[in-house]
């Protein structure tokens, strides 16, 4: 699987890839600048991309405009985006054209080689991986307005975890709960929000947090 990763910190940078080329990827190219980035993305056909938000020159949005631009030339191009912080107007952007194969995960989640290299995999394969502390904050701002504050407990729970993208199978081995259980939670939780229920894990992730975001 071939892997392009843009990220500033060179001792972040080298770590990223040596830990991917470790777990089997093809690592085409590590560049640590927007320009360089979507040049790579254009260029290099990846299957997939790590990027940091924040790039050279000024350190804003350069890696999410750099992925954004790439999308929209190769759409549904594959894009796990890092931050340093939870910063929801990110997500908003990353999940605005609904094609999935996107990821946002927190810096602090690569510490977590595993879960990391699991993230790549599943964006790669076209899945929606978002960090779960943003997914809490959507869910604290959205009870707070009273979006979400029909739902149960247990409802919450399966929600948050549905928003990372994870199957009703997986929800049920997290939760120690059976799966039609989770089906039965799923239901609830589509009918309370005033969402089609659709067996699709990547596009039921996406109208979730669609939902939760506006």
């Amino acid at each position: 699987m071939r892997v392009v990763i843009a990220e500033d910190l060179v001792l972040l940078r080298d770590g990223l890839a040596h830990l991917l080329r470790d777990e089997g990827f093809d690592v085409i190219a590590a560049v640590d600048n927007g320009p360089a980035l979507l040049r790579a993305l254009l260029d290099d056909n990846p299957d997939v991309a790590v990027v940091d938000i924040r790039l050279p020159p000024s350190f804003t949005d350069e890696g999410l405009r750099a992925a954004l631009t790439a999308r929209r030339k190769r759409p549904g191009l594959p894009i796990l985006l890092l931050s340093q912080y939870v910063e929801q107007l990110y997500a908003r952007e990353l999940l605005a054209d609904q094609a999935g194969a996107v990821g946002y995960l927190l810096k602090d989640r690569v510490s977590d080689g595993g879960q990391f290299v699991d993230a790549v995999r599943r964006v790669a394969g076209g899945g929606t991986v978002l960090d779960p502390h943003v997914i809490s904050r959507l869910l604290k701002r959205n009870t707070a307005r009273g979006t979400v504050a029909a739902l149960t407990d247990r409802e919450r729970d399966v929600l948050a975890l549905m928003a990372e993208g994870r199957s009703n199978l997986a929800i049920s081995q997290r939760l120690h709960i059976s799966e039609s259980a989770v089906t039965k939670h799923t239901a609830g939780i589509f009918t309370k929000l005033d969402l089609p229920i659709s067996t699709d894990d990547n596009r039921r992730v996406l109208a979730v947090l669609a939902y939760l975001n506006r």
